[in-house]
């Protein structure tokens, strides 16, 4: 029987009229809308669904992404269709807890708002990412540290692919150092700030108090933190990783790695966008890769997890 993993991708996906097939078809999936709006004092299907800016802003990206896989997870779930594993990259991860059952839609959308005004509110002025492309992990790493200022690594996403982040000018030196060193390309990202940065710690801190109230259940199925690429079966800690997953690496390559080194080998990207799609292509070829943005998605893919069930 396959063992499947459900994986939720994170900010950057985002885009108008996701969701909204989910939400017109299934009740369950507007429910989880109307809980997600009463959670964060939104109206979050007016966000996702009509053109804004705020879409792209952090502080309502997060929420409407996360609202939108929780969403159609609880449509996959209804169809009797059920997880091994779960992880999500940086924000996704809120999504992996849901389906692990170690917080309801609801309080995770409470968080997670929280969460992005924190983070918004603690970009701070003078901060960049790129992404690095055509280099070996290691060697980013060791000229982010020769690089003077603050500059790290922000996402291993897959091989070939790794995301720094930290202060423009450090950002900037370590790009020009990676280049001469044999990099393909690096790319400035257009995004608000450094993300998954030392320099965002002070959000980090300040979730703390945000998570102290929340409560949290025992797992069904266990998740991969991206601060370890480990997987977690115990609510003990976990608070504690979720505040430290806001300044440091995510670290996706290895979380994948892990799930297949245990066990999966059928992966089922839930969310808006392919991006986690794309980057198992260059992880691993011999898992099935899966993923659900629209109804189109998710028909064949309940299909296909059905029959592979029924096996």
């Amino acid at each position: 029987m396959s063992r499947t993993a459900f994986v939720f991708p994170g900010q950057g996906s985002q885009y108008t009229g996701m969701g909204k097939d989910f939400y017109e078809a299934f009740a369950v999936c507007r429910e989880v809308f109307d809980a997600a709006s009463e959670a964060s004092g939104l109206d979050i299907a007016k966000l996702c669904f009509e053109e804004n800016e705020q879409l792209n802003q952090t502080e309502y990206t997060q929420i409407c992404m996360l609202t939108v896989e929780a969403a159609i997870l609880k449509a996959v779930q209804q169809e009797g269709i059920v997880s091994s594993v779960n992880a999500g990259l940086s924000l996704g991860e809120y999504a992996a807890l849901i389906a692990s059952e170690v917080m309801d839609a609801k309080d995770a959308c409470k968080v997670v708002r929280k969460r992005g005004i924190l983070m918004q509110e603690a970009v701070p002025v003078g901060g960049a990412m790129a992404a690095v492309l055509g280099m070996d992990a290691s060697a980013i790493e060791e000229i982010c540290r020769q690089t003077e200022g603050i500059v790290s690594v922000a996402n291993y996403n897959c091989p070939g692919q790794i995301v720094i982040t930290g202060e423009e000018t450090a950002v900037d030196a370590a790009c020009e150092k990676l280049k001469a060193a044999g990099a393909k390309r690096t790319i400035r990202l257009n995004v608000s700030g450094p993300f998954h940065s030392p320099m965002l710690s002070g959000a980090g801190e300040k979730l703390k108090e945000v998570l102290k109230d929340v409560s949290l259940n025992e797992f069904t199925v266990p998740y991969i933190t991206n601060v370890t690429a480990e997987p977690v079966t115990s609510t003990e800690g976990i608070k504690e990783l979720l505040c430290r997953q806001v300044s440091s690496s995510v670290r996706w390559q290895q979380s994948v790695e892990r799930m297949i080194k245990d066990g999966a080998d059928t992966f089922l990207e839930i969310g808006p966008g392919r991006t986690l799609s794309g980057f198992m292509r260059k992880i691993s070829r011999d898992v099935k890769m899966l993923n659900i943005e629209n109804l189109a998605d998710y028909e064949k893919a309940v299909k296909t997890l059905k029959g592979e069930t029924l096996c």
